[in-house]
């Protein structure tokens, strides 16, 4: 499916996920809420450039959106990138496990498909954290008749940083190289540092602006 999957049907992408397949799963379901969250802030940008009363900000919004696009972008490139990563982690379990040498070799692909598939989710979580950031100047300094599409964005954006998150834990449990379980686990914990807290001050500074 991932051949097809950025050119698939909301409602085929829903069927993928609620299928018996494995893939899609969580990690391409992350990619896609932060893509949405990118999605929106870029309308709220598009929806603040040139209006009446947002003049002295237009510049500063017109310039984001081609971070947002390129980061909407990266984000659905990864929907497929997470089943790839999930497929070559299948295959490297089917491998032949009869002698020595194949159970050697068997191990070997499948530490080096785990920690693939930990590098997307990652990425995942770097993109959805600079989304939050962009959709609080979205929020701040955004047209207030889409402000709540500003808070919508960034409780997305959040919610695949956090999914990515889960992504990234479940793979590194089964990772032997002590070094990139470290370092993995530093990064993500230095992505989602303080994440939560802004996320609640823009989900506020909204609701204030209702």
């Amino acid at each position: 499916m991932s051949t097809r999957i950025k050119d698939a049907s909301i409602e085929e992408f829903l069927e993928g996920l609620a299928s018996k397949s494995a893939t899609p799963g969580g990690g391409s379901a992350a990619a896609i809420m932060g893509a949405m969250g990118a999605a929106l802030v870029s309308m709220v940008c598009n929806l603040t450039v040139g209006k009446k009363n947002y003049e002295s900000v237009s510049e500063e919004m017109a310039a984001l959106l081609p971070r947002l696009e390129d980061l909407r972008h990266r984000l659905i490139d990864m929907v497929a990138a997470d089943v790839d990563a999930f497929d070559q982690v299948m295959a490297a379990y089917g491998l032949p496990k009869e002698t020595d040498a194949d159970k050697k070799s068997r191990s070997a692909a499948i530490q080096e498909a785990l920690q693939n598939a930990t590098r997307v989710p990652l990425q995942c979580a770097h993109a959805c954290v600079e989304i939050i950031k962009l959709s609080l100047i979205a929020a701040e300094k955004g047209n207030k008749n889409v402000i709540s599409d500003a808070g919508v964005a960034v409780v997305a954006a959040h919610a695949a940083l956090r999914s990515a998150a889960l992504n990234v834990q479940v793979n590194i449990g089964t990772i032997k190289d002590e070094a990139f379980v470290t370092h993995a686990g530093r990064e993500l914990e230095n992505l989602m540092d303080g994440m939560e807290q802004l996320t609640d001050e823009i989900y506020q500074m909204v609701r204030q602006k209702l």
